[in-house]
């Protein structure tokens, strides 16, 4: 029996459901990798204070349950969080009215009422309630110390190679050592208190929660029990139970209860274990029991030792964390020997090369301890956050924020974290489904500009921020890169379902514009600015044209590949022949929109640079194929301006490096990475936090040294000055190659190329190219010699 297309696209995300390797299955290979592998120089941030602000807390994480350690003498907190809470509960926000709506809003917008058009679609297509629902703590472990008090040769450091958060300090005649980590095996916060004296280890320790309808409880003679319910949220009634589990395992000494306390005196050393769970299992089912789970997880753990806990944590987390190795040179140890925070402050000042490989590196442990296969993908905040009510409800951003997360991830071999993401494809392909029906009368999926837990996908916030429905067409192209640099035909006939899907929406909904003959997203926007006609309300925006010139040609070319759905490609070359083209307008600049408005938009210097993706992440604009359209680009970018938002700032990093401008592009990197935009634990700066920034630093920085686009490997392609010397080992390439680079005095020395599958490369350093064919394991080694590149 033949499925229909949305169970053809369920079907698909149950596959990618279940194709989430658990953790605990990889310790085995993770400690033979990790073991194998030579140490790296040590890549730690530290300070010589506690932090005093969440912002200076640092981060860990296991792509589930998330800590901040503050690293307190005499009071500590770890602040936590579990990655499925949420507020609210399933919930339906569809716009009864939209349907009914659509012709008149276009014909309002193709007749230049922009202003009525949008008042309109404000009035009838906007979700209900307008808001999603907002990603929330679970609460905080405290730990308050018997007889701390003045604290002496103090440091607090996290180590990203262990992924380990450590303080230490004299106090009162004795050494203190206070570790924290949070294991992908086995799932829980482990914390080890301990000294250089016995029996001097005591303290009170509790557990807390903003949640309204929080309770603790005992939880046998040596536990706690945190549990409760999430809050409500715009008109949205929680309901997902949440629970943590604590056990206090001390050495020596005695254990007893004080109230919601538990205290420990005379201790040589205490170790404490935390799991967490919500009842949350997929985005329209909350029937799982939070507190079986963290019960059996606290068992599994507690039969562990401390070392074997740390040690299969390391493994797991070295896997992934030394595939990449980065060094852009080395700092006078004056410098290298700075607290981080300082090191940001003077970065810009220069002679600091180690602290742009420590920031690319940090961007890399973020994105590990984030996102892993079967959590949900890194949201606005990655998974830390200490607010019922953060900004912008740390969600899904899905105009650039949620794409620019990934941006890393397949150059910087994590392909493995890009499994949430994919998964949440799939489910928005399920709900995007119900809102291309109710809302557009259309066949397939859609998803506008925000999405949340529960994968809801229609607009919200207001017209002129949410009424833009290629949100999902671009996550797609994460799912595009994971094929381009994976190259394995099984996850490409998996993921098909979900671009044809979305190809089949736009087939549909696109409208042919009367004033230019063009086929048009109509209603949309350029996400989140204002055009000069009093709304941000148009047909067919150029980013529009442009991701879906990329979504129509991956359709065309997976059907190709697969050999299937040859008369929907036929039918969708058609339409991309027809879609906008690149325009450049008056003022020498690439075009925001159909006509010339750029120049007298209210926001000239706006942080959004939407019409600049054709040029990165997309390659359809290059200095190399279409020099006239670059330059365009590049005034487009000279009239924005460097300065933005920190993830503004990021995407204009990656920006200026493909257009190969490489002091542009460092001066640009000097801008992101200073405290107006890098707060200090190196958390990005919108402000406020969002981790988006991290991640187009961390992808920048890759691509000032290597780019993989349209057919061509690109070898230090924007390499500045201030990085004369350096190697970067274990990238990755389109076509399913790692690539290591060696460079000295400005220069490549040399390069390699290893294929995993087999394939064609085409490799370019300074305007000459060398093509190779590779089987499948071969590798190929090439050097600069004089003035050529040659193979050796």
């Amino acid at each position: 029996m033949s499925l229909t297309r949305r169970e053809l696209i369920k079907a698909t995300a149950a596959a990618l459901a279940t194709s989430a390797r658990p953790a605990a299955a990889t310790a085995a290979a993770s400690a033979a990798a990790a073991g194998s592998a030579a140490a790296p120089p040590p890549l730690k941030l530290w300070y010589p204070r506690p932090a005093t602000q969440w912002v200076e807390a640092l981060p860990l994480g296991n792509g589930r349950l998330g800590a901040m350690a503050w690293g307190g003498g005499r009071y500590e907190r770890l602040q936590l969080n579990e990655d499925t809470l949420y507020a609210g509960r399933p919930y339906d926000p569809t716009p009864p009215g939209a349907l009914a709506a659509l012709p008149e809003v276009r014909r309002l917008l193709f007749a230049g009422r922009y202003a009525e058009a949008e008042a309109l679609a404000e009035a009838e297509m906007m979700g209900r309630p307008k808001k999603q629902m907002p990603y929330q703590p679970l609460g905080d472990l405290r730990l308050d110390f018997l007889e701390i008090a003045e604290l002496n040769g103090y440091r607090r450091e996290l180590d990203l190679d262990r992924a380990l958060a450590t303080s230490t300090f004299e106090a009162r005649g004795m050494q203190h050592t206070r570790q924290v980590f949070v294991s992908a095996v086995d799932q829980c916060l482990v914390v080890r208190l301990s000294g250089d004296r016995p029996r001097r280890i005591g303290l009170r320790i509790g557990l807390d929660s903003d949640h309204a309808e929080a309770t603790v409880e005992a939880d046998g003679g040596d536990g706690l029990l945190l549990r409760g319910r999430n809050g409500d949220a715009f008109g949205i009634e929680g309901g997902l139970r949440f629970a943590a589990r604590l056990r206090v395992l001390p050495r020596g000494g005695s254990l007893r209860r004080r109230g919601e306390r538990i205290e420990v005196q005379g201790a040589d050393e205490v170790v404490l274990l935390l799991t967490a769970a919500t009842g949350f299992r997929r985005y329209d089912d909350i029937g799982g029991d939070p507190e079986a789970i963290t019960r059996a997880r606290l068992d599994a753990a507690a039969r562990k030792s401390w070392d074997a806990l740390l040690d299969a944590h390391v493994a797991e987390h070295r896997r992934l964390f030394r595939r990449v190795r980065i060094d852009l040179g080395q700092s006078p140890p004056e410098i290298a020997a700075l607290p981080t925070d300082a090191r940001v402050a003077r970065f810009a000042q220069g002679g600091d090369p180690a602290l742009a490989a420590l920031y690319h590196q940090f961007g890399r442990y973020l994105l590990i301890c984030s996102s892993r296969p079967g959590t949900q993908p890194a949201n606005l905040q990655g998974i830390w956050n200490d607010l019922l009510s953060p900004p912008w409800e740390s969600k899904y951003t899905i105009n650039i924020n949620t794409q620019m997360n990934y941006w890393p991830a397949e150059a910087n071999a994590l392909a493995e974290c890009v499994e949430p993401l994919e998964r949440m494809v799939a489910e928005l392909a399920e709900a995007g489904a119900e809102t291309a029906r109710r809302m557009y009368g259309a066949p397939g999926w859609v998803v506008h500009h925000n999405t949340d837990l529960w994968r809801r996908t229609a607009p919200i916030d207001g017209a002129k921020w949410g009424l833009w429905p290629t949100g999902g067409a671009w996550l797609l192209q994460h799912l595009w890169d994971r094929w381009d640099y994976g190259r394995d035909p099984d996850y490409l006939r998996r993921v098909w379902p979900l671009f044809r899907g979305a190809a089949e929406f736009f087939a549909a909904t696109l409208v042919e514009d009367p004033g230019t003959g063009a086929m048009v997203t109509a209603p949309s926007i350029s996400p989140e600015n204002e055009h000069p006609h009093g709304a941000a309300l148009c047909a067919g925006p150029s980013m529009d044209a442009q991701i879906l010139r990329d979504l129509f040609g991956q359709c065309i070319e997976i059907a190709r590949l697969l050999g299937v759905d040859a008369d929907l490609a036929a039918r969708l070359a058609t339409l991309r022949e027809r879609l906008p083209p690149h325009r450049v307008g008056k003022a020498g600049q690439l075009q925001e929109w159909q006509h010339d408005w750029d120049m007298e938009a209210p926001e000239l210097h706006h942080r959004h640079v939407s019409h600049l993706y054709a040029l990165h992440p997309s390659s359809q604009i290059n200095v190399r194929d279409t020099p006239e359209l670059a330059a365009a680009a590049r005034r487009s970018l000279e009239i924005r301006g460097d300065d933005a938002t920190g993830w503004g700032i990021g995407w204009r990093l990656n920006l200026w490096a493909r257009l190969r401008d490489a002091e542009r592009a460092y001066r640009v990197l000097a801008m992101l990475l200073s405290p107006a935009r890098t707060y200090p634990n190196l958390f990005d700066a919108h402000p406020p936090f969002q981790i988006d920034g991290n991640f187009g630093g961390t992808a920048g920085i890759t691509e000032m040294l290597l780019q993989s686009w349209g057919g061509s490997v690109f070898l230090l392609p924007a390499l500045p000055r201030a990085w004369a010397d350096g190697s970067v080992r274990g990238l990755r390439v389109r076509g399913a190659a790692g690539l290591d680079l060696e460079w000295a005095g400005g220069q490549l020395r040399q390069a390699r190329i290893a294929s995993d599958r087999g394939g064609r490369y085409r490799i370019e350093y300074r305007g000459q190219a060398i093509d190779l064919e590779l089987a499948a394991g071969q590798a190929a080694t090439l050097a600069w010699r004089g003035r050529g590149l040659v193979r050796v």
